[in-house]
């Protein structure tokens, strides 16, 4: 049986050659990544799992800021799959972002695809994942963007950089969840455990000899690039007695801001330096869910790594660990407020050597609803609400997949398989956050609409909850683009005092953002990537089930504004 090494390796280089990596290095420009089973054993059983190179979590990437790389993705799995590079802009090339039917068929059983992976302004942490069904569950991966060559880090170069991945484990197949979830039309099961680099840690059974271990040096500061892979939770994150500071988010650097705990949610990535500064000693870092719908199902447990003093550093003495590592205080499940408040502590660094761009004068603008829904069964036979079956929208309405994808069906001019009405406004508005809703409303449309918009638009979208069925939280995911995140509040957006509140100084740069429950949040981002874009709520069920919207980006003027042709292996369908 194969055993995730990968990680455990990569710390163990980066602590000997002691941050030389970063100026030294040069990695390769092309990667092969194969697609397929491997059997692992967490929680004492054994199952087969889709894997990168046998790799769980899978290998990293690793780029300079505007480097290109290739990727040649072999499927030698049992089902179709595509990979995505989160976060990363890819200029003109929608063709290799890859979401199963926006901008590519699935590469089938047996078949593969070469993808370019363009990055452009991304400096920090960021991630690749598979966007077919869920099976990013086990097929994810980071991705590490250094400062080019001439330039280096805006904070003093840390000892050693780790990453730290977020992940989720089902004792089932996560195919067959995935298609028992949607024949039943209700809540997935929750997963058996969370996960820390691969790994349960010692609250679950048969995981406490493969917890993930962070052996640090008295007086050190290390570099944690902390990636939420989680398929179905936000969640919270802290390191007993150490206080994180976190320096960069999605690949963009922050001002420095100094937290005993953060809020990452799926998709999300976080840079945080930690200092060991602490009695030498072992302490517990640990992750457990954010959950601030109420009744929402979810996995209530909570996953631990080790972080494990060495007897080097400037105290130079051996020590004899606590019988019991400490144990760090996380905020309450439903902590809605600190959430919200760890989301608005983020700003950007906005310094000289890293400027931003905030659009100040807005050509369109976007009001979407993000809401759970019902559809009704026959004879209430669905395990949804009262017999129904949950779906989502965005703007009442529930994403359909065509049966080709939109990005050919754009390019090639395929009528019939997309629409491009998409409404800039809820069809009907209504008191979207109050406690008792009419069951109609409850009822989206479904469709294939696209929302188009012209090369250099300068967009504002207020993303707004709602309380229909249930309300939760949404993160958001936009491809193709980064965004400035100008603004955040619980309750209906209000149009004419709650812009007063944007920041258009320093707002945080992300390509995913938490939308509160029962909130709203707003962004703003020029549309200068022509091409095709999906955008879509980050906890797999909400995606499945229809939150979802796909931008199409027309061609500007002159070569630089124009989409990049297609690949001539693009996979067929």
């Amino acid at each position: 049986m194969k055993i995730s090494i990968s990680l455990q390796l990569l710390l163990g280089l980066l602590l000997a050659i002691n941050g030389i990596l970063l100026h030294c290095q040069a990695w390769p420009a092309r990667y092969t990544f194969v697609v397929e089973e491997t059997p692992y054993k967490r929680l004492c059983s054994t199952k087969n799992i889709l894997t990168v190179n046998g790799q769980f979590p899978g290998p990293t990437l690793y780029a300079r800021k505007g480097d290109t790389v290739i990727v040649d993705v072999f499927n030698r799995g049992n089902r179709n799959i595509t990979l995505h590079w989160h976060g990363v802009a890819q200029p003109r090339n929608p063709w290799s972002d890859g979401p199963e039917y926006i901008t590519q068929c699935p590469i089938q059983p047996g078949a593969n695809f070469t993808q370019k992976i363009i990055f452009s302004k991304e400096e920090g942490t960021l991630w690749w994942h598979a966007h077919s069904e869920w099976d990013r569950a086990t097929v994810h991966g980071a991705i590490i963007i250094y400062p080019n060559k001439d330039n280096n880090y805006p904070f003093a170069k840390p000892h050693a950089e780790i990453p730290i991945i977020l992940g989720e484990w089902w004792k089932e197949d996560i195919g067959k969840l995935y298609t028992q979830t949607l024949q039943s039309g209700g809540d997935p099961n929750n997963s058996a455990a969370f996960l820390i680099n691969g790994q349960p840690g010692h609250r679950y059974p048969c995981s406490d000899s493969e917890t993930f271990n962070l052996m640090v040096d008295y007086g050190k500061t290390y570099l944690l690039r902390l990636i939420n892979s989680v398929a179905q939770e936000i969640m919270f994150f802290s390191i007993a007695n150490h206080k994180v500071t976190v320096v960069g988010a999605d690949a963009s650097y922050t001002k420095p801001f100094t937290t005993d705990y953060v809020t990452i949610s799926p998709g999300q990535t976080l840079d945080l330096l930690l200092t060991a500064n602490q009695k030498p000693n072992h302490y517990y870092m640990a992750a457990k869910a954010y959950v601030g719908g109420v009744g929402v199902p979810y996995d209530n447990t909570t996953t631990t790594a080790l972080l494990q003093y060495s007897n080097r550093g400037s105290k130079n003495y051996t020590y004899t660990p606590s019988p019991t590592p400490s144990f760090p205080t996380l905020p309450a499940y439903n902590d809605t407020n600190a959430s919200v408040n760890f989301s608005g502590s983020l700003r950007s660094l906005a310094d000289k050597n890293h400027p931003i761009d905030v659009p100040l004068k807005i050509t369109t603008h976007l009001f979407y609803t993000v809401s759970v829904n019902s559809f009704p069964c026959p004879n209430n036979s669905c395990d949804g609400p009262n017999g129904t079956r949950f779906a989502a929208s965005v703007n009442n309405i529930s994403f359909v997949d065509p049966s080709i994808d939109i990005l050919q069906a754009y390019y090639y001019h395929v009528n019939g398989e997309f629409g491009t009405r998409f409404p800039d406004i809820p069809p009907l508005p209504f008191n979207f956050t109050a406690q008792d809703l009419p069951l109609y409303l409850q009822t989206p449309k479904r469709g294939t609409e696209v929302k188009v918009l012209e090369y250099n638009t300068t967009v504002e979208l207020v993303f707004q909850g709602t309380n229909l069925v249930s309300g939760d939280d949404h993160p958001m995911h936009l491809h193709g683009y980064s965004f400035y995140v100008v603004g955040l509040g619980l309750g209906n957006f209000d149009k004419d005092k709650d812009p007063l509140k944007y920041n258009l100084v320093d707002p945080p740069l992300r390509n995913t953002v938490i939308v509160p429950v029962n909130g709203w949040t707003t962004i703003r981002f020029k549309a200068n990537n022509p091409g095709v874009w999906f955008m879509h709520c980050h906890l797999d069920r909400h995606m499945s089930w229809g939150m979802d919207v796909t931008f199409i980006v027309k061609n500007g003027k002159g070569p630089q504004a124009q989409m990049l042709h297609p690949p001539p292996d693009m996979p067929p369908c």
